[in-house]
Parts: structure tokens; C-alpha cells; sequence
């Protein structure tokens, strides 16, 4: 039985040349995101998005990681003068002519021509949770190591001792003195570097990490790796059926602030607010659809769901 480094799995499961995200149904056969669900929650999306260009300036958009192009067919309709782009691992889709599109290589790698950003909005809308990461698991000696796994069933099995670069990593942000036997680490210095290399290639303007995440007082101890097909949570099987995601940990990413998604989109005019009954009777129309923009609204912040997404904002230039 051959096995292997967990994040050297990941990523060929995910980006190699059969990998998941290659095939034809894209991320959105798969699972839900703010980006990629009902149209209606992008397209609130989008406005708040839009909101925070006009106040901050900026007058490109760049989606990394964007799937197939939904939320930028929701900025370039109701925000036509700004200049969209898209990036991610399969060739350009059908997307208005306008909207530019960048092929990536996959993972934490970044096309080359993605530089030189000037008056930019970068928004990484669940990347850096399918950035692959070293996972380590503390044995009975108190020792971490690494885990290896068995790409064709899942099965693991402890490796070498984590040292170097990954050890300081974790002695920083996720410090093992209340770990016990059996408890993971999901070390995330792999996305700290995807996202440190994506906020350089930014000359002005603010890139914006959204993700489920956590912060060094509430790590996972049994950490987050997980796997999801077709709608469905199943066991982390590296073996290209199924998306692949652990948690990141926002607050080692390079940022000015870091704030949850409801406290984000609040500023940004996002309320969830029904429209009132009193237009239910003057323009039946105008209700119905107030009434659907406003429940987009409420499932984009929701406590459980969406609303507990983390903000990490950086500001460059």
C-alpha cells in the first residue's frame, strides 16, 4: 500500500490532470456557495461588492477561484463600466465577451499575466480552503507528525515528525499545549503564502480572503478536512470524486482587518430587511420581488451559514 503526504493528495485529487475540478459540472455540481448558489444570493452579492468599489475607488473586479463565472456575470450586469476578470483552472466558459479570464495553473499557484493590479478589488470567495495543506495528528508520545494517506481509500496512517518551517508555523498559530492524542492540525502556511504571493500582484487597491475559518482562541481540535459530492458531505477520499476542504486559518493571512460576513455586508447596506406590507397592496410586483432580494440578503448573513464566513481585508497602495 503506497502512502502519501495528505497535501501532495490533495492537490493532484483536486488539480491534477483527471482532477475534480477539471470535470464538466464544475464546483457548483457539487455544493453551494454565496457564488455559486441561487442566483438571487450572487446577485446580492454582487451589489455589495459594487457598494464597496464605489466608496473604496476602485474600478476593476477580479473573482479568484471563481468557478465558472456567476458572480461575475452579476457585477458586469449591474455594474457595466467596471472592468471583470476571472480566474480559475479550467479554460474560459461562456461569459459576456467584456468579462476577461485568466486559466490558473491550481491550488496556490497564480497565472503569471494576474499582475499589476491598479484600482483593483480582489475577492478570494472560498480559495484558500482548497489551497492543500500539510495535515499533522498528535501521537500518544505527544509528538506531531504528519499524516499520509491512501489515495484510493482514504486510509491514513502517521508519517515523520513536523519540523522546520511547518513547526514554526504551528508554534505560532496553532500551539499544541491543549492538544491531546488524536487531535489534528491543518497547518495552514501553505495559504499564508498563496495569499501573501495574491495581495503583491495588487499595485493598489484592497483583496479580500473569504472563507469558513477560525482564529488561534477556537483551532478545531479535531480538525476540518472533509469531502463533498454531489450536495453531500462524505469522507476525504484523494482520489478525484469529490471536492476536498479543510478550514483556513484566517488570522495568520497577512490583513488589516478581520471580521465575520454579517458585519461585512452590514456595512455595506446588506439588512435582510422585508420590504413593507404596505407595497404588497400598491405593486404586487415590486413586493414579491423586494421579499426574494430580502431573503438573499438574511441567508448571506445568517448565523450557521453564510453570516459565519470570515473577512480577512488587506489594503495595498
Amino acid at each position: 500500500m503506497t502512502w502519501t503526504p495528505w497535501q501532495q493528495a490533495w492537490d493532484q485529487a483536486l488539480y491534477g490532470k483527471s482532477g475534480f475540478y477539471r470535470q464538466a459540472a464544475g464546483p457548483a455540481g457539487h455544493f453551494s456557495t454565496a457564488t455559486q448558489g441561487m442566483p438571487q444570493i450572487g446577485e446580492q452579492l454582487a451589489r455589495a461588492l459594487l457598494t464597496l468599489m464605489d466608496r473604496e475607488g476602485l474600478d476593476t473586479f477580479v473573482d479568484m477561484g471563481c468557478g465558472r463565472g456567476e458572480l461575475l456575470e452579476h457585477v458586469h450586469r449591474l455594474g457595466p463600466q467596471i472592468r471583470c476578470i476571472g480566474v480559475d483552472i479550467v479554460a474560459r466558459p461562456q461569459l459576456s465577451k467584456t468579462i476577461g479570464w485568466l486559466q490558473s495553473p491550481g491550488g496556490e499557484q497564480l497565472p503569471d499575466e494576474l499582475d499589476g493590479l491598479t484600482c483593483t478589488l480582489v475577492l478570494a470567495n472560498e480559495w484558500l480552503d482548497v489551497v492543500p495543506c500539510p495535515i499533522a495528528e498528535l501521537n500518544e508520545d505527544a509528538d506531531l507528525r504528519e499524516v499520509l494517506v491512501n489515495t484510493s481509500t482514504g486510509d491514513e496512517r502517521l508519517g515523520d515528525p513536523v519540523s522546520g518551517t511547518d513547526r514554526q508555523w504551528c508554534d505560532q498559530f496553532w500551539p499544541l499545549d491543549d492538544l491531546e492524542t488524536g487531535d489534528r492540525v491543518e497547518i495552514g502556511r501553505t495559504r499564508d503564502i498563496a495569499w501573501s504571493n495574491m495581495v503583491s500582484r495588487v499595485g493598489s487597491g484592497l483583496a479580500i480572503a473569504v472563507d469558513y475559518g477560525h482564529t488561534i482562541d477556537s483551532r478545531p481540535a479535531p480538525g476540518t478536512l472533509t469531502g463533498f459530492r454531489q450536495g453531500r458531505q462524505v469522507l476525504p477520499v484523494p482520489d478525484g470524486s469529490c471536492d476536498l476542504t479543510a478550514h483556513v486559518a484566517m488570522d495568520s493571512l497577512t490583513h488589516d482587518e478581520l471580521l465575520d460576513q454579517r458585519g461585512a455586508l452590514r456595512r455595506l447596506g446588506v439588512s435582510g430587511q422585508i420590504p413593507s406590507h404596505d407595497l404588497a397592496r400598491s405593486n404586487p410586483a415590486a413586493y414579491l420581488q423586494g421579499l426574494s432580494a430580502a431573503s438573499a440578503a438574511a441567508a448571506l448573513i445568517a448565523r450557521g451559514g453564510l453570516g459565519d464566513f470570515l473577512w480577512a481585508l488587506r489594503h495595498t497602495g
